[in-house]
């Protein structure tokens, strides 16, 4: 199982189809595959050896799909970093993948300088903006073309294909090792599960370095479409594209999916290719999933639900599901049913399967599974039982095999479509020296889904603002991490009998009157 077959495949099938729409430039997957084999082969003079990390920051981009297939055809594993993160982020995850290589665009190109100060085993950094190359960068289309295509270097199954980073529990991000495996059986199951066609032109709206837009890339390779790229979302911009290319489907988490419905540009564009939209990495509300039944008629909705240590998908709620009455009514809440390459049970603590309508935690199983934690023998240990990935999600499963969220056993917030682990910004926020102890948590938001609240305690006859507290988080954790929220407090945090802090009874005001305690 070889992403990179996945390519060849479709310049086989569709030589003269278009493989990928950005801004002015577009080529066949031919042109594509031949730029692939020699990025893969210029890396690998730049040093790339087999199972070597690859970074890029970027944003969404025609050479982001490249990248993408270059690493692996190459024998290099991607490493696709988040652009909210700040620079202090951005060094930990390269140090700590022990990153020699790093590509990034025009609106990266100062960021990868600075961190390039701070991680002395990065020796190469690559530019792959339209502008000129920055001093000390290479280029990375003078690499395309002083290179000859290369065989592909063969690498696939339990080969590491890449490590993505997320919120980490003990304050420091995680990098998730996936394999050629799970996204040569996502391509296929993900292929199945959205309903794609031969031909499909799917608009990449989401941003490239999130999994959950990741995903397409070999899924609508697999069919042989038509990737069109905008750089980052907008919701005037997105409805400009899909109006341009008409493309059949995009993902749109909901806060994009909101938007999208707010925008005056709606009604006067149109939107009449559309046939599906997903959506995903964070719960929608059914107000809005009815406006958008109401705005796009012609299209179906489907709802995915997964992590990025299950590449990424676990649950699909069908399109025959998206609906307010009938037989198949009752389910818009529920994350939907396993997908067909997985199986879910609802655990209690000692791994024993819990019955029908009782909560336990969500485990997940099969190949889409991660390998584990890179550097983290310890968490992957705790995380991977027998084969079964623990979630963190609590829930239940009905008798018709529906998922139900209703808690996290982890305490991790979804802002947005984006993973915030409370720990990590109790990390930075416990470096104001004003600071004696903080806990965060996730509140109610129309806009978000979840906002980040933290409850502050300062050391006595300091004088800390929310304000204070704000700027210092920025300088060391992305944006979306930082507290939206911030309250001050003189009582000291519930504690459990372990003497840790009970974040289930810090966050009751906030969930009361809702049934269930996470959005």
């Amino acid at each position: 199982m070889h992403i990179t077959s996945i390519l060849s495949r479709a310049a086989q099938v569709n030589p003269r189809g278009i493989a990928t729409i950005c801004g002015d430039r577009q080529q066949t997957w031919v042109q594509m595959e031949d730029r692939v084999a020699r990025l893969a082969g210029g890396l690998q003079a730049l040093g790339m050896k087999p199972g070597d990390r690859v970074a890029l920051l970027s944003l969404n981009s025609d050479r982001f799909i490249e990248y993408y297939f270059a690493v692996v055809w190459g024998g290099g594993a991607m490493m696709p970093m988040n652009i909210r993160w700040a620079g202090a982020e951005c060094a930990y995850a390269l140090n700590d993948a022990g990153a020699e290589i790093l590509i990034v665009d025009e609106a990266f190109k100062g960021l990868g300088a600075e961190v390039r100060e701070q991680v002395p085993g990065l020796k190469t950094v690559i530019y792959a903006g339209d502008g000129e190359t920055p001093e000390g960068m290479e280029s990375y289309e003078d690499i395309i073309a002083a290179h000859e295509a290369v065989e592909d270097a063969g690498r696939g199954g339990d080969d590491l294909a890449g490590i993505f980073y997320t919120g980490g529990t003990t304050g420091f991000p995680k990098g998730v090792m996936l394999s050629h495996e799970n996204f040569y059986v996502g391509a296929v199951a993900n292929a199945h599960e959205l309903n794609m066609q031969d031909g499909t032109i799917y608009l990449h709206a989401a941003p490239m370095f999130h999994i959950a837009d990741l995903i397409w890339f070999p899924a609508v390779t697999l069919m042989a479409g038509t990737h069109v790229v905008i750089p980052a979302f907008t919701p005037d911009g997105t409805l400009e594209a899909i109006e341009a290319h008409k493309p059949d489907q995009v993902l749109l988490v909901p806060v994009m999916l909101q938007m999208v419905l707010q925008s005056e540009k709606l009604a006067k564009t149109d939107i009449s290719s559309i046939r599906q939209i997903a959506y995903g990495a964070s719960p929608i509300t059914e107000a809005v999933l009815v406006k958008a039944f109401e705005a796009f008629p012609k299209a179906s909705f489907v709802q995915a639900f997964g992590q990025t240590e299950l590449s990424p998908v676990a649950t699909i709620l069908p399109a025959d599901y998206h609906v307010l009455e009938g037989p198949k009514a009752g389910k818009l809440r529920s994350a939907g049913r396993p997908t067909r390459i997985c199986e879910i049970k609802v655990v209690d603590e000692d791994m024993a399967e819990v019955s029908r309508g009782d909560v336990g935690q969500i485990a997940v199983k099969g190949p889409n599974a991660m390998l584990g934690y890179w550097n983290k023998p310890d968490v992957t240990a705790e995380t991977i039982r027998d084969g079964w990935v623990l979630t963190g999600d609590a829930g239940y499963m009905d008798e018709d095999g529906f998922i139900f969220l209703m808690d996290r056993v982890k305490d991790m917030i979804v802002s947005g479509g984006e993973n915030v682990y409370s720990a990590e910004v109790e990390n930075a926020i416990g470096q104001h020296p004003g600071v004696a102890t903080s806990a965060v948590i996730g509140i109610p938001s129309e806009d978000w889904g979840e906002a980040v609240h933290a409850l502050v305690i300062l050391h006595p006859g300091a004088e800390v603002t929310e304000e204070d507290v704000r700027k210092h988080c920025h300088s060391l954790i992305a944006r979306y991490k930082c507290p939206r929220s911030i309250e001050f407090r003189t009582e000291p945090f519930p504690l459990s009998g372990a003497n840790k802090v009970l974040k289930t009874e810090l966050r009751k005001p906030y969930w009361a009157g809702k049934d269930r305690q996470i959005s």
